[in-house]
């Protein structure tokens, strides 16, 4: 009975690595295809998100049947709980690579803006976050997961210039105002993928530690 335990506890860790590296992969296609304005690439993304949502419910069913059968107490208890928690988060951050693969088509249509620095540097943070935090996960490190949290605010500002820079440029440019909105709303994906990876460097500190540290994100 230990043993069918621990293989369906190592089952559970794998197939939520799964989903964390099709959704990071999901995301590096959406941002590739943005900044290629490769609508062959976008559309990709838009039909592998399946692949994904099927693995978020597998990882249910797996919970569900651990919670139901093995009665699973202390540490255990906590991961299957942060394994639910980060299949949610990890479904929605794949939902906001096909919301950028969408602007990407829609972009790819129209001529280019003017290079934009912060948005650059936004995908970076996001990408970057996104990363450690898988990487936190499947070490059980709760230093790497603290520093993923620290790193949102850096995301919180840069969405914000963008929402500046786009603002100024519909204002003194009004054929750029389309354009401009499907760039702000790239950024506010950005922004809210920032946001669903602290949610699982959260999520990795309450597996590994037993404290709930929502919305006060310290070490």
């Amino acid at each position: 009975m230990k043993s069918h335990f621990i293989r369906q506890m190592e089952e559970l860790r794998m197939t939520v690595l799964e989903m964390a590296a099709l959704t990071e992969k999901a995301m590096n296609k959406a941002l590739q295809a943005f900044k290629t304005r490769d609508e062959e690439l976008a559309a990709q993304v838009i039909a592998e998100d399946h692949v994904v949502n099927q693995l978020e419910m597998k990882i249910d069913h797996l919970c569900l049947s651990l919670l139901a059968l093995e009665q699973p107490v202390a540490k255990d208890l906590r991961f299957i709980i942060g394994a639910l928690r980060m299949s949610i988060d990890l479904e929605r951050i794949a939902d906001q690579a096909v919301n950028i693969a969408q602007r990407a088509q829609f972009l790819a249509q129209r001529p280019p803006l003017a290079f934009l620095p912060e948005l650059d540097a936004l995908a970076e943070t996001a990408m970057d976050m996104l990363r450690v935090a898988i990487e936190a996960f499947a070490r059980q490190n709760v230093t790497q997961a603290y520093d993923v949290c620290q790193m949102d605010d850096e995301a919180d500002e840069l969405n914000d210039k963008v929402l500046r820079r786009m603002i100024d440029l519909m204002v003194t440019e009004s054929r750029s105002i389309e354009r401009a909105v499907q760039t702000i709303i790239t950024a506010r994906c950005l922004e809210r993928v920032a946001d669903q990876t602290t949610n699982i460097a959260e999520t990795v500190i309450f597996i590994v530690q037993g404290v709930n540290i929502k919305h006060r994100c310290e070490p």
